[in-house]
């Protein structure tokens, strides 16, 4: 059976993490409005008229991160330019007939922990009904769509560019409920925040299926959410539903693959409590791997997945690390007190990670790199076996580490699977 985010994050509560970080560096600014670049596929959907959305009943998968960057009146007042959800844009639109919003994982609006939703309310700034997504199967999503009475559903997150991360499961979940229903299925594109450069990192083993991966992609899949779904509807989603679904996508324009997000001129909004700033997602793809074992993650803290440790861990790991000699990224010792989940209250020892050069580094082979460190270096280390199954996709990592494989002999275990993803890929990709 697939485990749900909400049960592997349950187990994860259990055993106790993340903590306040003792010092945190400065967020990475993005550019002020005067320096943008690049329309999202919501603006150029907006500049259009929405009139690919005529006619339709429409409702729309989103959250706090679905939102759009005006353009100021007057290039004096390029400052000032404003940050709107787009909910409450087209709800005050008379050219969209918005019937219905539905909530992912964290909720609509955003309130929601992680493993956590938001429910069925009516939104109180516009009326509208929302509908819990999370958690569901295809077949209660196909439920919850017709009770709504759409018949053109509307997907616009911000992803951060990792399988795991559970919004592009939600992507893929809808569309094959969508394909059941009959429903057609619109999906508006945002910059994948870490670039578009080559996937990298083990492709999912099927047997490994959750709702952090339904279908096998690589680790950091180096996509857009319209590319996402195009190779879905184009490789998943007739195996799931029978056919494909009834597919549009609307694309960015300004966005090149080696953008990183604080190149594209649009304000960053948290996709997640634990996604505070694009500096983050840099790294998420490889340490959320800690989530799986007994070491913080560094949740709650100001720098989440940044900041790793453990409770009698000590300045050795720190040291282990850099001798690693990652390309990107220098390893600081870095001490923190948890506020909740694993070692709350507790003085934890471990590493800050601290980028170097963002484009020569490699998420996933600095996640190995650490976690074969840490198991060297800390006799209490523990996996959380299945939950870190789950997020590597595959058993193989697991237990090559236990075995005492190096990095590099981890690394090279997923070549030739990444190599046959890299050109089914290659086929979905809009952007150069």
């Amino acid at each position: 059976m697939a485990l749900s985010r909400r049960v592997l994050l349950g187990r994860l509560a259990a055993t106790g993490a993340a903590a306040a970080a003792v010092t945190a560096g400065p967020a990475q600014a993005a550019p002020s409005g005067s320096g943008r670049r690049v329309r999202t596929g919501f603006d150029r959907l907006a500049a259009d008229g929405y009139r690919l959305l005529d006619g339709h009943r429409v409702g729309i998968v989103t959250n706090p991160t679905g939102v759009t960057h005006e353009a100021p009146a007057r290039a004096s007042e390029a400052e000032r330019g404003e940050v709107r959800h787009i909910v409450d844009v087209m709800h005050a639109d008379r050219r969209v007939r918005l019937t219905a919003v539905f909530g992912p994982e964290h909720g609509f609006r955003g309130t929601a922990q992680a493993g956590g939703s938001e429910g069925r309310y009516d939104d109180p700034a516009t009326g509208l009904p929302v509908y819990d997504t999370y958690d569901k199967t295809v077949q209660e999503l196909t439920g919850i769509f017709a009770q709504s009475g759409v018949d053109t559903v509307l997907f616009d997150i911000q992803d951060v560019g990792a399988r795991f991360y559970t919004y592009i499961w939600t992507l893929y979940d809808c569309m094959v409920a969508a394909a059941l229903a009959g429903l057609r299925f619109v999906v508006l594109d945002r910059p994948n925040p870490v670039t578009g450069r080559a996937a990298t990192g083990p492709v999912l083993d099927r047997r490994y299926s959750s709702f952090v991966g339904r279908e096998p992609i690589a680790q950091a899949h180096g996509m857009t959410v319209t590319e996402l779904a195009r190779l879905f509807n184009g490789e998943f989603v007739p195996r799931s539903a029978g056919r494909p679904v009834e597919l549009e996508t609307v694309a960015m324009t300004g966005w090149r693959r080696a953008d990183f997000f604080d190149a594209t001129g649009l304000p960053w909004v948290p996709p997640s409590p634990n996604m505070p700033t694009a500096d983050t997602a840099l790294v998420y793809a490889g340490t959320c791997l800690f989530e799986g074992t007994n070491l913080s993650e560094g949740r709650g803290t100001t720098r989440p997945f940044e900041l790793l440790g453990a409770e009698g861990l000590d300045r050795r790991w720190a040291q282990a690390a850099a001798e690693l000699d990652l390309p990107g990224v220098y390893f600081r010792e870095a001490y923190f007190v948890p506020t909740f989940s694993k070692f709350q209250g507790k003085t934890v020892c471990g590493v800050q990670l601290h980028l170097h050069d963002r484009a020569a580094f490699d998420p996933v082979r600095t996640g190995i790199g650490l976690l074969v460190t840490a198991k060297r270096h800390w006799p209490q280390f523990a996996w959380l076996a299945d939950h870190f199954d789950h997020l590597a996709g595959t058993a193989t990592v697991r237990t090559m580490i236990d075995a005492g494989a190096t990095t590099d002999e981890v690394t090279a275990a997923w070549q030739a699977e990444l190599a046959r993803f890299r050109a089914v890929r290659e086929r979905y990709l809009h952007y150069r």
